[in-house]
């Protein structure tokens, strides 16, 4: 599916210029930019084989898309969600990123439901066609909403009649996992992969210094801080990414919280997710955002399998202590800082 959605990226990457003479000696660099997956994403990759690796990624992503628009009367994710409560058979692809979805929705209780595509389609984030649904669409529409209540078997899903699923949440977190995995079978040992502001690093820059990526200020233009990673996924969910004004004049944003069917208000304005796994990175993202600063903390705290880092409306930073070097406040930005421990 392709909608024609305004996408702002989330990071923008800062690769450090150099002002060698003699690159002689420099891997080869293969960049390549391109529309999947409702938004612009881009390669960079280094090595002999880099340009060969990149073309086989891109295709790949390609597939996936094909896979799972929920708009594509051809795609398996249409089949299953206009399938009528039967059973619809999927390709390994399609199960295995299902049973990530329901084995995180089980994780955070919810906060991530992969079957949240009724309520997201009826305030238009999936269409542009924004409105502000009644209270009793809303309620009616929540009883399709459930992720329990999908029966997955080896390669076959199976959905109550008018659920629907969707992996805006989890896709191109996936993606980038999967992508990676072929950049590394081509011989690459250093790239950059930013599918959407999902960013994927494998390996350092060719110089050997980490990659340094801003993350954005959600309160406004620029920058807030930049994050140096090697080797790590890092994803972000934000309200004021996507998001439309109610004719009652009120901000409405497009993560919607699977408990009420509404957009959420809890105090955070940006999660930032740090990981191996891009999959991991994206569902976390958003669910912390649902789950809100207290129980992203108490989350974390109990996992341990990832690091975070989390912007209030209060104008206060939060990020665990395993990244506490590894980000730095631009100099211009007066915010305070909260280290966060397992204690």
């Amino acid at each position: 599916m392709k909608r024609k959605i305004a996408i702002v990226l989330i990071f923008c990457v800062m690769l450090l210029i150099t002002g060698c003479s003699d690159n002689s000696s420099e891997p080869k660099k293969s960049s390549t930019d391109f529309f999947a997956m409702d938004t612009y994403m881009n390669i960079t990759a280094y090595g002999e084989n880099a340009k060969q690796a990149i073309s086989q990624a891109q295709k790949q992503i390609k597939h996936l898309d094909s896979l799972w628009s929920v708009t594509d009367k051809n795609s398996e994710i249409y089949a299953v969600n206009h399938s009528n409560g039967k059973a619809t058979a999927v390709s390994e692809e399609t199960a295995e990123l299902l049973t990530f979805s329901l084995k995180m929705a089980e994780r955070t209780k919810g906060d991530l439901d992969p079957t949240i595509y009724p309520v997201l389609n009826a305030w238009g984030f999936t269409t542009e066609k924004y409105r502000i649904p009644t209270e009793s669409e809303i309620k009616k529409l929540l009883k399709k909403v459930d992720y329990k209540k999908v029966s997955l078997s080896e390669k076959s899903v199976q959905l109550k009649p008018e659920m629907m699923i969707d992996f805006g949440a989890v896709g191109k977190g996936y993606a980038s996992d999967i992508s990676a995995e072929i950049l590394r079978d081509n011989g690459v040992s250093s790239a950059l992969l930013d599918l959407g502001g999902n960013i994927k690093t494998i390996g350092s820059k060719p110089d050997g210094s980490e990659w340094r990526l801003g993350v954005r200020n959600p309160k406004g233009k620029g920058n807030i801080g930049v994050l140096s990673v090697s080797d790590l996924a890092v994803v972000t969910s934000g309200n004021y990414e996507r998001y439309f004004t109610g004719k009652d004049g009120k901000t409405y944003g497009h993560i919607i919280d699977p408990a009420t069917g509404q957009p959420v208000e809890n105090g955070l304005l940006s999660v930032t997710i740090i990981a191996k796994d891009g999959k991991l990175c994206d569902a976390l993202s958003t669910s912390l955002f649902v789950m809100g600063l207290d129980k992203a903390i108490d989350h974390w705290r109990q996992y341990k399998d990832f690091d975070m880092i989390l912007i209030t409306d209060d104008e206060k930073i939060y990020l665990t202590n395993g990244i506490k070097d590894k980000f730095s406040v631009e100099k211009d930005i007066n915010i305070e800082v909260n280290v966060i421990t397992d204690i």
